[in-house]
């Protein structure tokens, strides 16, 4: 059966301390979603030569960049679901009953929340997975190509599979997920030999082993890895064995403190730090902290206080946003930093890579945030890295996001 990663679905959202922003929440879902183009899916899809549109123009690695770099910045292997997003709900559904949403969402959703998320920062990324045969894998697929500028050329179309749903129902500030799906055959969703890129993002599977982890790591990808709750209850590093080709390692506390058999998540960062080059533990309400196991530097950055929404995908956009603030060469608090910041922007919308933040956003966010009154001119200090990286919040460049349907048959 497929299962989807939980770092979709942290056991935290970010919450406190300062600065706070929060936007409108009552959005209709035309304000959080733009519908794609007039073509047809798969005229769109096939285009020869089309250039794909990206969310922002803002290029983190401005400067760095070399004519013999790899091709790609960021390469990672995964699950694609569809997800579809019902909104406004009053409450949780009840058996017997029909409930209506005032809004609907849908979004290629799994190992897509992640590379969406990649993207919209504006890394090169390159992702390999498999797409059904149906209707669904072809809206997926020209989501992520056409709409985010995602590299394909590793994914693949599989005959006759059908691509994994899951239906989710938010309400509260909390979710509901039903989830139906079959394995891919494994030959066709992971590539037998990765690309040449700057770094990889690994999701780690205690008990199992993935060549393209080392090859990747041989190749000089730095592999950034996230891990899922161990069912086994073993909670072994040992059963991690693709942890040693790893470059940063980024648990939630629970699992951290699990893995180290310690009881308090700092503890867990520096005893992870001896495992691993560098060591991020989430925190949930305190932000995260971090560990550089060869330099002994540490940072500890509280969260931001927002009103969540949806968590879905906020482990994925974290995850983004420090590989984006490490391959730009910023300082560990900095990328700690901003890693919390895109995460917490991104709980305060529907969806999983619905709500992955693009340079847009987060200009908006450091604009109005420095307007408002009560702020604690400390916590606004820790976010002055941004002045002169972020563009102007005007939104310059059309945003395409997936559409609240799965594609209209005309234009509109």
């Amino acid at each position: 059966m497929t299962t989807r990663s939980s770092r979709e679905q942290p056991p935290h959202e970010p919450q406190r301390p300062r600065p706070e922003y929060s936007p409108e929440r009552d959005r209709t879902p035309a304000e959080w979603h733009r519908p794609g183009g007039a073509d047809s899916l798969a005229e769109r899809r096939h285009t020869a030569g089309a250039e794909p549109r990206r969310s922002s123009r803002l290029d983190p690695l401005d400067g760095l960049r070399d004519p013999h770099d790899p091709p790609c910045d960021v390469f990672l292997t995964g699950t694609v679901f569809l997800d579809i997003i019902f909104t406004g709900l009053d409450s949780a559904p009840v058996r017997g009953t029909e409930s209506w949403a005032r809004g609907m969402g849908s979004s290629p959703g799994g190992v897509a929340n992640m590379a969406t998320a990649l993207a919209r920062l504006g890394l090169r990324t390159s992702l390999a997975a498999a797409f059904g045969d149906d209707h669904y894998g072809e809206y997926c697929w020209d989501a992520l190509e056409q709409g985010e500028g995602i590299d394909l050329s590793l994914s693949r179309t599989v005959p006759g599979w059908h691509s994994p749903v899951t239906v989710s129902m938010a309400y509260e500030g909390e979710r509901t997920m039903v989830t139906h799906g079959h394995e891919a055959p494994h030959e066709l969703s992971a590539p037998n030999c990765p690309p040449r890129a700057r770094a990889a993002v690994a999701s780690l599977v205690p008990g199992r082993s993935e060549g393209w982890i080392a090859d990747a790591a041989r190749s000089g990808a730095r592999v950034f890895a996230d891990v899922g709750w161990d069912d086994t209850g073993r909670w072994d590093l040992a059963g991690l064995p693709d942890l040693e080709h790893c470059e940063a390692f980024l648990p939630n506390a629970a699992e951290a403190m699990a893995y180290t058999r310690t009881d308090c998540p700092r503890a867990a960062a520096r005893a992870l730090a001896e495992k691993v080059p560098l060591a991020v533990v989430t925190l949930g309400p305190e932000g995260a902290y971090a560990v550089d196991g060869g330099t002994g530097e540490t940072a500890d950055v509280p969260a931001i206080e927002v009103e969540a929404l949806d968590p879905t995908g906020a482990g994925d956009v974290f995850v983004a946003g420090f590989v984006t603030g490490t391959l730009a060469g910023w300082p560990l608090a900095d990328r700690l930093a901003f890693a919390g910041l895109t995460a917490a922007l991104s709980v305060q919308e529907f969806g999983g890579s619905l709500s992955a933040p693009g340079w847009a956003e987060i200009a908006g966010w450091w604009e109005k945030v420095r307007t408002l009154a009560h702020q604690d001119p400390s916590a606004l200090r820790r976010y002055t890295f941004l002045t002169d990286l972020l563009p102007g919040a005007a939104r310059t460049w059309p945003l395409r996001r997936a559409v609240p349907t799965l594609g209209f048959r005309h234009p509109v």
